[in-house]
């Protein structure tokens, strides 16, 4: 990806000084998945489908008030694909999720690389907080979005391969990425809490669940292999409890997350 085209992304040289390194490392995932995505599979998520976008009503508390015949948007976007009454993973990824192609492929090489069914859907969720959320600690959100549906170590490996992300490991074959100090610059250090977490990671009995994420993340971007969702449909029902009332009509502390998906433009 260019350097140049990465950073007018973020908005300009001066938002990139801005960022921290964890901003960065996370704004650099998310361009480099858009970039595969724009070539592997067309987006859903925030597109207009064919429409011309239309300027979003303000509001009463902004600087333009509502004209005339307009109303804050309350319910379902008719610019998403709707979703179903009892929304499944599956269908979160074909109508909500974005840039799912660098998940994937993820997930195909754990698969590949023999690694155990639940590392496998590790990676195949480690990044859905960016497909579908927020960005900004994704490991985090990525990790309270599923804790609810998977086993334990699932979603304690996606918390903390945000973390793990900067840390070498040369043990297993994992260096700190040059794609981050090509981006990044080589004086840039993650803020406290990553080295924090990072330590909590190393001496934990899950630590080689996340460390697997970060080995079969950076390098799972080939424009030539397309992977679909299917090739995981047996894992995903052997270790993904979907719930019976769908996701974001459950009664989970995530199910505001994926509700909010669902309606992501809704004003209140």
């Amino acid at each position: 990806m260019d350097r140049r085209a990465f950073i007018a992304s973020v908005g300009g040289a001066a938002a990139f000084a801005a960022m921290n390194a964890n901003q960065k490392a996370d704004a650099l995932e998310a361009a480099m998945a858009q970039e595969l995505e724009q070539v592997v599979v067309k987006s859903h998520l925030f597109t207009t489908f064919g429409k011309e976008p239309q300027e979003w009503p303000r509001s009463p508390y902004g600087r333009q008030p509502l004209g005339k015949n307009q109303v804050f948007l309350m319910g379902h976007d008719p610019r998403l694909p709707l979703m179903s009454e009892k929304p499944t993973l599956a269908e979160f990824f074909e109508k909500r999720f974005t840039v799912t192609a660098h998940v994937l492929q993820s997930a195909r090489l754990a698969k590949m690389n023999g690694l155990s069914e639940k590392t496998v859907l590790a990676c195949l969720l480690h990044d859905i907080s960016v497909c579908g959320f927020i960005s900004a600690d994704h490991g985090y959100f990525g990790a309270q979005l599923v804790a609810p549906y998977v086993d334990e170590e699932v979603s304690w490996a996606i918390k903390y391969h945000q973390a793990l992300r900067f840390i070498p490991d040369e043990s297993v074959g994992y260096a700190y990425p040059e794609t981050y100090v090509r981006f990044f610059g080589e004086d840039y250090k993650p803020e406290p809490y990553i080295y924090r977490d990072a330590e909590i990671a190393k001496n934990h009995k899950w630590y080689m669940t996340a460390r697997q994420i970060t080995l079969n993340d950076l390098y799972s971007f080939d424009p030539n292999v397309k992977v679909e969702l299917e090739d995981f449909a047996d894992i995903i029902d052997r270790h993904f409890k979907q719930p019976e009332e769908g996701l974001g009509y459950d009664d989970t502390p995530s199910t505001h997350m994926w509700r909010a998906m669902i309606f992501p433009n809704k004003f209140l």
